[in-house]
């Protein structure tokens, strides 16, 4: 069901021009429709809609920011997970700039981008992000017992 409403989000709003804002969401639609069951046909659609927004849309960096995550986890979908770790640095390193190491939504970036270097075998890396950044401000900003914080420890 979800496949076909991206189809047919997608298929409603193709013929509209590159700036349209509602034709760049039918492509995000169609990418999240696609990724469940074929990550390796949703990845140039992700690509390109990250692309399309930068052209378009480069004053919106939390929209920039939502694309980027969806494109590395595409890319950890297809095991291409070097890629994905470039781009999560990226994405968290974004977002201590624009919202801060205590906002919620930095610290969801930085338990992704400490998920990926641990899945890369970067164990020791992980531990001192974890340790000595990441962990302190979770439970300074949220608290000790957040969902979030719990997944840190």
């Amino acid at each position: 069901v979800h496949l076909a409403l991206g189809w047919a989000c997608w298929k409603a709003y193709l013929g509209r021009p590159d700036r349209d804002w509602n034709r760049c969401r039918a492509m995000q639609t169609l990418a999240g429709a696609v990724r469940s069951s074929q990550a390796e046909v949703a990845l140039p659609m992700y690509a390109a809609n990250l692309a399309l927004i930068r052209r378009h849309w480069s004053c919106l960096e939390d929209v920039i920011l939502a694309a980027q995550s969806n494109l590395s986890a595409c890319l950890q979908s297809v095991g291409r997970d070097d890629e994905a770790l470039g781009l999560n640095r990226e994405i968290y390193a974004s977002c201590v700039a624009m919202l801060g190491v205590s906002h919620d939504y930095t610290i969801a970036t930085g338990y992704r981008l400490a998920r990926s270097l641990c899945k890369l075998g970067l164990v020791e890396e992980t531990k001192i992000f974890l340790r000595d950044q990441l962990l302190p401000v979770a439970r300074r900003s949220l608290g000790a017992d957040h969902d979030l914080t719990l997944k840190l420890n």
